[in-house]
């Protein structure tokens, strides 16, 4: 512990970890240093994994995403609420896959599905009857008549950009700075720029959101803001008759969480309409954690198609594209050809059955929006105790901290709150039992239908422990 600064210990239900003090905020480098040390003490398996695995597997682990500083977490296995990791550790889990795992881990209804799928074959690279009901229920619950199934988020968003230019026969995509929509090329522009990259805001600057990406695909994709209507109808105008369609959140998930303004999804809609261009919403992460029908149900603005994945399997990888009749027309002639051999996969059909059947019911989202409400409001009143300029933002199941007094309305404003408040976060909620996804500016805690209120009151009471130490 720094000795310019003075601590004191507070307790969590796994373990203690020591919360210090501060009177100014430079001083949260150093609690991040102290919390970073304790995080690392807590895992030498993970340290020695990672170690081996650098030898096999490039930068130590099966994604770049799972590399986070001060190291990745190796797990073990997880039931109901709680994961484990390597050496033993159980946390909440309210990391949740990125949003993949709003059942929980080894709920009972997909373990059995699964299992029994196992038992009859694992892949046939021809359908089953479990697509047909999958997809009738789909269609019931988001108001778009016919579907296909992929693999992954990413191919779901590819699959539609290239069929929106299909029906199109046009060339150029818009897209929301700061929005992720997976990782081909077609979307992997201005996903988290710089501040010193963005350019102006009328304007934006096409910001490769990899290396790779050739500029003649950064050319094919026009950038606006979220919230942002006439930047919308300013680049229909100034690429008049050339926009094949504007892929977008409907609730931006990038940046913490934003939701869109009063109006803002229909008047982009009826911009494109009216321009021949398509409105297709990224729902990878939104589709089932903000309701049964995803924002298209709770926003009652029908968009041409909408991409699913992530929660969607119960924590199996599978994904999903629904559209209109008109547009989806395209896959059922020929036009364009969505193909995959793990497309409708036996064992991803039975897992998504068993989630849309068993799983995310009725009662289920009624738990969700219970347990939300509860740990929100033990936010907030933190949050007002110690007089901190922080908002909470939630929808559905998922949520976050924004370490910030003004709603963030755009990627800019996002922009403009302090990273290290999101990393301490992170950092002190893992040394108090609780797993939530690195990068806390950046991402959202999820949670799932196995979570009690144990579970949000220990989430709530590390919350109050980071509160504490950095009240002014």
């Amino acid at each position: 512990m720094s000795p310019a600064l003075s601590g004191r210990w507070i307790s969590g239900r796994a373990e203690d970890f020591p919360v210090t003090t501060i009177s100014t905020r430079d001083s949260v480098d150093h609690l991040i240093a102290e919390q970073a040390r304790i995080f690392l003490d807590r895992q030498p398996r993970s340290t020695e994994l990672i170690a081996r695995a650098r030898e096999c597997l490039a930068g130590g682990a099966t994604s770049n995403w799972q590399i986070a500083q001060p190291q990745a977490v190796w797990m073990s296995h997880g039931s109901g609420s709680k994961v484990y990791d390597v050496d033993g550790t159980e946390y909440v889990d309210m990391h949740g896959g990125y949003g993949a795992s709003i059942a929980g881990h080894a709920h009972p209804a997909i373990v059995a599905a699964v299992s029994e799928q196992v038992r009859r074959g694992t892949h046939f690279a021809q359908p089953t009857e479990d697509a047909i009901w999958n997809a009738t229920e789909l269609a019931r619950r988001f108001g778009l008549p016919l579907w296909r199934f992929a693999n992954s988020g990413t191919e779901a968003t590819m699959d539609a950009v290239h069929l929106a230019r299909s029906i199109t026969g046009r060339d150029l995509i818009i897209k929301v700075e700061g929005c992720y929509h997976g990782h081909h090329d077609s979307v992997q522009v201005s996903v988290l720029p710089d501040a010193d990259e963005v350019g102006p805001r009328e304007h934006p600057t096409g910001v490769p959101g990899n290396t790779g990406i050739p500029r003649a695909i950064r050319d094919l994709v026009v950038v606006v803001p979220f919230n942002d209507p006439e930047s919308v109808a300013r680049a229909l105008s100034e690429h008049k008759g050339r926009i094949a369609a504007m892929i977008l959140e409907p609730v931006m998930m990038n940046a913490g969480i934003i939701p869109p303004a009063d109006g803002y999804l229909a008047a982009i809609r009826d911009l494109l309409h009216d321009s021949g261009a398509l409105l297709i919403y990224d729902e990878v992460k939104t589709g089932f954690t903000t309701g049964p029908g995803g924002v298209t149900a709770r926003s009652g603005v029908l968009p041409d198609i909408v991409c699913l994945a992530k929660a969607l399997g119960g924590g199996i990888s599978v994904a999903a594209i629904g559209g209109t009749r008109e547009v989806m027309s395209a896959i059922a002639d020929g036009r364009y050809e969505q193909v995959g051999t793990f497309n409708g996969n036996p064992l991803a059909m039975a897992a998504t059955r068993a989630t849309l059947s068993e799983v995310l019911t009725d009662d289920a989202y009624a738990h969700l929006d219970a347990l939300s409400l509860r740990l929100r409001s033990a936010l907030e009143a933190v949050i007002g105790e110690h007089g901190l300029d922080w908002h909470v933002v939630s929808v559905g199941a998922k949520g976050c901290v924004t370490f910030r007094k003004e709603p963030v309305r755009e990627f800019r404003d996002f922009l403009q709150i302090d990273d290290r408040y999101g990393e301490l976060h992170w950092l002190m909620q893992h040394n108090g039992g609780v797993f939530l996804p690195p990068w806390g500016k950046v991402e959202q805690w999820l949670l799932s239908v196995q979570h009690d209120t144990a579970d949000t009151d220990r989430f709530a009471a590390n919350f109050a422990a980071l509160a504490a130490a950095v009240a002014p």
